[in-house]
C-alpha cells in the first residue's frame, strides 16, 4: 500500500475462510488454529498500516483493518498529522470509510483489527457503530512507554462497560504490535 491512496485499500478476498460451525470436538483445535491464523493475518495488516502512516508522515503508529464477510473492507492508519485533526485515529478513519462503503451506520457484520488497544474515543465509536468483534495487538501501555499521554491508558482501564456489551473483544499476543512503537519512536511528534 502506498501513501497516495489515503490508506484505504480495495476489497481483498480472504483465502481459506474459517467455517462458523465446528462439526465435532476433534475438530475444535483445528478450528481454533484457523481462527487464530485468520486473526493474526488481519492484525498483521493493521500493524503494517501503522508503519505506513508513520513513514508517510500522516500520523502516529496506529493501524486498523475492518473485515466484512471474510474480506478486508478497509485498511487504514492514523491520519492525525495529515488532517491536523486529533480525532483522526486509525479506528475512527476505518469506521468512517467502512460506513461509506457499506452505506450504513451499523457495522454489525464487521470486525475491527487494531494494532493497539483503542482509546476511549475509539471504543465509543466502535460501540456506536455496533461492530461485532474487536481484535487488538498492543496494550495501551506500550504507547505510553514511548511518550504517549498516560491518560489514554488510564481511560482504557475505565471503560469496563464496553466489555459488558455484545462486542467480542480479543487481545492477541503478538510482539509485532508492540514493536511498532519502538521501531518508529522518534519518527513522529507526540
Amino acid at each position: 500500500m502506498s501513501c497516495e491512496n489515503n490508506s484505504i485499500t480495495e476489497t481483498q478476498k480472504v483465502s481459506g475462510s474459517v467455517p462458523s460451525v465446528v462439526p465435532d470436538q476433534d475438530h475444535a483445535t483445528v478450528e481454533f488454529a484457523a481462527a487464530n491464523d485468520r486473526d493474526h493475518k488481519y492484525l498483521t495488516q493493521a500493524v503494517e498500516e501503522a508503519y505506513i502512516g508513520v513513514e508517510c508522515g500522516d500520523g502516529r503508529p496506529f493501524g486498523a483493518v475492518i473485515v466484512h464477510k471474510n474480506e478486508i473492507l478497509v485498511s487504514c492508519h492514523n491520519m492525525v498529522l495529515k488532517y491536523k485533526d486529533p480525532t483522526a485515529h486509525a479506528e475512527i478513519i476505518a469506521i468512517r470509510e467502512a460506513c461509506k462503503k457499506l452505506n450504513e451506520i451499523k457495522l454489525s457484520e464487521c470486525e475491527l483489527y487494531a494494532s493497539c488497544e483503542p482509546c476511549p474515543m475509539c471504543f465509543g465509536a466502535i460501540h456506536l457503530s455496533r461492530l461485532k468483534r474487536l481484535v487488538y495487538g498492543a496494550k495501551a501501555e506500550a504507547a505510553v512507554a514511548i511518550g504517549f499521554n498516560s491518560i489514554i491508558a488510564d481511560g482504557v482501564r475505565g471503560i469496563g462497560c464496553y466489555h459488558k456489551s455484545n462486542l467480542e473483544i480479543k487481545k492477541l499476543d503478538v510482539s509485532i504490535a508492540e514493536q511498532v512503537f519502538q521501531n518508529t519512536k522518534g519518527k513522529f511528534s507526540i
